[in-house]
Formats: C-alpha cells, sequence, structure tokens
C-alpha cells in the first residue's frame, strides 16, 4: 500500500530512536486553528491512496510534545523475540492443547501513527507493514455480528444463539449452551462449553492449581461471568458463519473495509481444521485472534481506518456503515461484575480510568497481544494506532503526552491572546 504523499513545502522532523525513525508529518505552515469541540469542526475522511499529513499545529497540537509520544511509542517496543512461533510459544506454552494450527508471521518494529480531524500528524516504525494483530480481531469479528444484526439476520442480541442454527450444528445443544445468548457471545461472559477445533474450552487460561482441575473448572451461568477465552469466541465466529452463510472476511470487506478504502493487503485467517460445509461449499470460519495462529493480518494504516469509522459513530463520509446504536452497545459494560471495563469484544473501556488515567474516561481501545492497539478518543477527536507496546502503562504515556499537546496549544494561544 502506498503511503500517502506529504505535501512538497515543509520541513520534516525526524527523530532517531533506537535505530527507528519517528515522524512527525510536515506540511506549508499556516497558522494554527483555533481550538474546537470535534463536532464543530468538518469531517475529512482520506481517500483510498491519499492520506492527508498536517504538521501537528494545524490540528491544534504542539509539535514537541506529539514527538515525544512517537519517542514514547518506539522507547516501549514490545522486549523479546520477533519470532512470533516462539512469542506465541512464551505467551501460551504452559497451556495443554497449545499447538499452532493457524498461519503465523514473524512480527516487525514497534510502528504506528496518529490522528486528529482524521489527518495523520505523526507515525513511526514500518505502518505499511502487515502484522498479525491478535485479539483487534475480535473487534472486527463482533463488527460482523453487529452487520447481522443491523440487516435483521439477528433480530435481537439477547435471543438464544440456538435458534439460528441450521440442523446438524450442534454448538448450543447441551443443555448448559443451551441458555447462551448473542450477547453473551459478544461479552465474553457465555461460558460456553465444548471442543472446538480440538481445543477444550477449560483449555485456553485453564482455572485451577493443576492440571487435575482444568477440566472440572467452575460452571456459570451464561451471561453472570466475565472470562476471556478464545475457544468460546471461535464459537461465536462459527456461530456468525452459519447465519451470513458466506465467509466473514467476505462480509466484511464488502461492508466494511472496500467503503473505508482500506488496503487489498488485510487478510483474515482461520485454523487449518476450520473448514466446514456451508450450502455445498468449503468455507473456513475464522479465528478471532492469534492465540493458536491465524486471525486478523493488517497494516496501521488500515487499522486507522477502521478506528476513525467508529470515531465518526460508524458513518463513512455521507455513508452509514456500522449503526450508531450498535457502538453505544459496544461501548457499554455489561452485568458481569468481575470486568467492569470490558464492552463486546475487544472494545476495552476507560470508565474508571484505572487502566488510562491520562484518557477521558470516554474513551475507548480495540487491544490484541503484543500490544497492538487501537486508541479512540471521542472528546479529543484523536485515534492512534500503536502496535508492539509492552502494555498499558506504556500506552498511557503515549496517550497521556498526545493530549498533553492540545493543553500546551491551548495555553499557548491564551498567552498569546493576552
Amino acid at each position: 500500500m502506498k503511503r500517502a504523499l506529504l505535501a512538497a513545502v515543509g520541513l520534516v522532523a525526524v527523530v532517531l530512536v533506537a535505530g527507528q525513525r519517528g515522524r512527525v508529518s510536515a506540511v506549508a505552515q499556516r497558522p494554527a486553528p483555533p481550538a474546537a469541540r470535534p463536532q464543530t469542526v468538518a469531517s475529512y475522511f482520506p481517500d483510498r491512496f491519499d492520506w492527508q499529513h498536517k504538521k501537528p499545529e494545524e490540528v491544534g497540537m504542539d509539535s514537541a510534545l506529539v514527538n515525544q509520544a512517537v519517542q514514547a511509542a518506539i522507547a516501549a517496543d514490545t522486549p523479546g523475540t520477533h519470532d512470533m512461533t516462539l512469542f506465541l510459544k512464551n505467551s501460551f506454552g504452559k497451556e495443554p492443547f497449545d499447538t499452532i494450527i493457524g498461519p503465523v508471521k514473524d512480527r516487525g518494529p514497534a510502528s504506528g501513527l496518529i490522528m486528529r480531524h482524521g489527518y495523520i500528524v505523526a507515525e513511526w516504525g514500518d505502518p505499511s507493514r502487515v502484522d498479525i494483530t491478535n485479539s483487534v480481531t475480535k473487534t472486527f469479528l463482533t463488527t460482523v455480528v453487529g452487520l447481522a444484526w443491523q440487516k435483521g439476520l439477528i433480530h435481537d442480541v439477547n435471543d438464544y444463539v440456538r435458534d439460528y442454527m441450521p440442523p446438524h450444528v450442534d454448538l448450543f445443544d447441551a443443555p448448559h449452551n443451551r441458555n447462551i445468548k448473542w450477547d453473551h457471545l459478544l461479552r465474553q461472559t457465555s461460558d460456553w462449553s465444548g471442543t472446538l477445533w480440538n481445543k477444550p474450552d477449560w483449555a485456553d487460561r485453564p482455572v485451577g492449581k493443576g492440571p487435575e482441575d482444568w477440566e472440572t473448572r467452575p460452571m456459570y451461568e451464561p451471561g453472570t461471568h466475565f472470562k476471556y477465552n478464545d475457544v468460546r469466541v471461535n464459537v461465536m465466529a462459527l456461530a456468525a458463519l452459519q447465519v451470513w452463510r458466506k465467509p466473514l472476511p467476505e462480509v466484511l470487506r464488502e461492508e466494511i473495509m472496500e467503503p473505508i478504502g482500506a488496503s487489498s493487503t488485510w487478510r483474515w485467517y482461520g485454523y487449518e481444521n476450520s473448514w466446514v460445509e456451508v450450502d455445498g461449499h468449503k468455507v473456513q470460519s475464522v479465528s478471532g485472534g492469534g492465540h493458536w495462529g491465524g486471525g486478523m493480518f493488517i497494516n496501521s494504516y488500515d487499522m486507522a481506518r477502521f478506528g476513525y469509522l467508529f470515531l465518526r459513530n460508524g458513518k463513512w463520509k455521507d455513508k452509514p456503515l456500522v449503526a450508531e446504536k450498535w457502538i453505544e452497545m459496544a461501548r457499554t459494560n455489561g452485568p458481569a461484575s468481575n470486568n467492569n471495563n470490558y464492552g463486546f469484544a475487544n472494545w476495552y473501556l476507560n470508565l474508571d480510568k484505572k487502566p488510562l488515567p491520562s484518557a477521558p474516561a470516554t474513551a475507548v481501545r480495540f487491544v490484541g497481544n503484543g500490544s497492538n492497539i487501537i486508541y479512540i478518543d471521542w472528546e479529543n477527536d484523536i485515534v492512534a494506532v500503536v502496535r508492539w507496546i509492552r502494555g498499558d502503562k506504556a500506552l498511557d504515556e503515549v496517550v497521556g503526552k498526545t493530549i498533553a499537546s492540545l493543553k500546551m496549544t491551548s495555553t499557548a494561544a491564551g498567552q498569546a491572546a493576552r
């Protein structure tokens, strides 16, 4: 994918850190616009092959602090191997059934970009590199379920999933699983019990003091207990496939990625053994992350477009793609008391500001192992993609410096007016 052309005039600020380049976009110098609430700014949407860059001051940001945010992201590169097979082994190797059964690819350096008002103001690393994005994939998956809801293929997220399955699909036939609703799958509170693609539910982050406890885990009424579990997310993907009756990557491409101008380089994979028959055709059921390989492989620019769609409340230009009601539900935490900062997968909330003290309570982030992050901030009209950063503490530093760049600009403007 081509990187958007920078304007021919202006200076490029280059920061060399740990052998990587952190870049703040350069364009012709113009007076900084007055600070304005995001909804008063005319929305800009990037074309497929032309994403405009602006100097931070042109969108009400301070260049020095934006540069500091970039440097903080580069300095917080996730330590350890870039060999993704070994990385996954280090992450999940203590689990039983840890065999990788989907595609993997060695990861690149820390990379990402920062946007305000839709314009790219900074980027670092290699944003055009296609890397595994791990559990950010879950947000693409729940969005596809949302599209089924929008189109009336799913009447209500509080319907029992069993009522949407065709004959001979027994995912929800067991007595415990019959009470699972779509909302439970979306919020990771289903407590689905069983084995899918040769991975038992109890084998993902097993609960208990030792192997003798794992298979006899506590059972919870669906909807009452949050448990992060990739087997159950893959159950949701297979259930969604049965509803759509066509490959979920095809749905995502037609309904979302093509309209927002994403590149042709992203791919959404399943497993070598996750092929099923739908209406006489062999179709691969995709995974909701990279736990056992597979999931979404995508570059930072396409991740940013996806995040920007939600910053604009589901609209791209004048076309609504994702219903605002769906976004409202995704941003709302569920009734399970053991995780108040989680909406639909993988919408991580900031309601108590404990995950990201520097960010507004209304901000959200889509999170994948590594960490891979799409940060969305409606109050400040910011989207940031931060890849291969070592965790929330490091991310909060990046976010804090980014938001501080707005305050610095506001303070300077106020002093100049005196």
